[in-house]
């Protein structure tokens, strides 16, 4: 059953209630849908300075409490993916609804329920802590399920002209794998596409004398991507990877030699290899293999890792005094808005929610939960900006 007004007031949990209002927002990427006018409200009344940042069809602000100190930013998106096929909910993919001790509704861990408790948090630090140390703030976009052009990155891009830059930074993915609190991401790989187009000459399969196969010549190249060592990895990251996700060719009959192949690959690659020197060693392939090719190239974004134990020991800390477990810390997974904070020289973490039903049917968070983050985050407030 959807969750009424009265039983918000029974559970007696402002962040529940806060993730139930921000889910019946229908923020589908990169609609915000009025989700950052409900958090500005509740920062406003904080005393927070608000910059609404809007940049083409992408809605974001950045918030902060303070005049001066170090800077521990939130930061989060408040678009989400779309729900599918409606018909295969067991719910209103927008309508909140408890049911198990679960909390259902699109967004509820990737990551209305993550906004929710670090307003909250923030809410409940500054009422005990009004005079605390150093700045709050938050970094809200609703472009990060998107393209993420008009989002983050370009607020970071306003934030280095005006000269801030956060030291410390949360990121409230959901990084948790079994239970709350069981990883938090200190880093994540970089990520390299490319569109690599081959020319050859089209003509008649029974002829092939007088055509020219990119197929075949581009083969032996692949072939050798596909087996290369880039590199070994180290302690944080595993070895770059190289993966192929898309091969198109051919006219769509059986006779033809085609004309052109295209090929999109896209690597995930660590701190122990950069961007210009994967598109150097491709190409070097590519160039041996005396191929009449074009590659367009796009970095989603350089790996990036957060080595100082200030941030890092604050969250580790708190999270085993609240749920009694200490997590480990990953670099797995795919990309976050992290890797644009990180250009500021921020430290950052990334830690929220279960992330087992994100971007499925039926997403769902365990409600106890809400308040654990709740938690978590208040006690990292408590212990970086109270001496």
């Amino acid at each position: 059953m959807p969750i009424t007004r009265e039983a918000l007031i029974k559970s007696q949990s402002p962040t529940l209630e806060l993730t139930c209002a921000l889910i019946r927002r229908q923020s589908v990427s990169p609609v915000d849908a009025g989700c950052q006018d409900m958090l500005i409200e509740r920062l406003e009344a904080l005393d927070f300075d608000i910059h609404r940042l809007p940049f083409e069809d992408v809605e974001n602000f950045w918030a902060i409490r303070g005049s001066d100190g170090p800077i521990l930013c939130f930061a989060g998106h408040t678009d989400v993916v779309p729900v599918g096929e409606i018909k295969d909910w067991h719910s209103e993919p927008f309508e909140p609804v408890l049911k198990d001790n679960l909390l259902y509704g699109r967004g509820a861990a990737d990551m209305k329920g993550s906004l929710a408790a670090m307003i909250t948090a923030t809410e409940t630090f500054v009422k005990n802590h009004p005079s605390h140390d150093g700045r709050i703030a938050f970094l809200i976009t609703s472009d990060e399920e998107g393209p993420a052009i008009n989002g983050t990155t370009r607020v970071v891009d306003w934030l280095s002209n005006q000269g801030i830059a956060p030291e410390w930074c949360i990121v409230g993915e959901p990084s948790s794998s079994r239970v709350l609190g069981d990883t938090v991401k200190i880093g994540r790989r970089g990520s390299l596409n490319a569109r690599l187009t081959v020319k050859g000459i089209q003509g008649h399969i029974a002829y092939p004398q007088l055509a020219d196969n990119p197929i075949h010549k581009l083969i032996p190249a692949l072939s050798i991507m596909t087996t290369k060592t880039w590199d070994e990895g180290n302690e944080q990251f595993p070895p770059t990877s190289f993966q192929i996700s898309n091969i198109n060719a051919g006219t769509g009959t059986t006779n033809v030699i085609p004309g052109e192949i295209i090929v999109d690959f896209n690597f995930r690659f660590s701190t122990e290899i950069t961007s210009l020197q994967l598109q150097s060693l491709v190409e070097d392939i590519l160039s041996h293999a005396e191929l009449n090719y074009h590659i367009n190239w796009q970095l989603s974004g350089e790996p990036f890792l957060t080595t100082s134990a200030t941030l890092t020991d604050a969250v580790v800390d708190c999270i085993q005094k609240n749920v009694g477990e200490k997590p480990e810390l990953s670099t797995g997974g795919g990309t976050s808005d992290g890797r644009f904070i990180a250009t500021l020289g921020t430290q950052i973490v990334e830690f929220g929610p279960v992330n087992n039903s994100i971007h499925k049917i039926d997403e769902h968070i365990l409600v106890a939960d809400l308040d654990r983050l709740t938690n978590i985050y208040r006690d990292i407030l408590t212990t970086l900006l109270v001496p």
